[in-house]
């Protein structure tokens, strides 16, 4: 199976998702990019690219009237 190549920027917003996760936080936009040290700005492309590689998929929330946003959580790298 072949190794998915990452920008570091794409790094960085994976590597903070999953950090997120393995705290039990929920990985919001903005926590992501606190975590990844990333304006909200700047952390839109990399979300889309890693969600279109199929590293992370967006969660929407599963109760009506409590969207907090969507989420984005991590899936195995191969």
């Amino acid at each position: 199976m072949q190794r998915v190549q990452l920008s570091d920027v794409e790094e960085r917003v994976y590597q903070a998702v999953t950090a997120l996760e393995a705290r039990g936080q929920v990985p919001y936009p903005d926590l992501i990019a606190e975590e990844a040290g990333l304006s909200a700005e700047e952390l839109n492309a990399p979300l889309h690219l890693l969600t279109e590689k199929g590293l992370l998929h967006r969660e929407d929330s599963p109760m009506a009237g409590l969207d907090f946003g969507p989420r984005f959580c991590a899936r195995q790298m191969a």
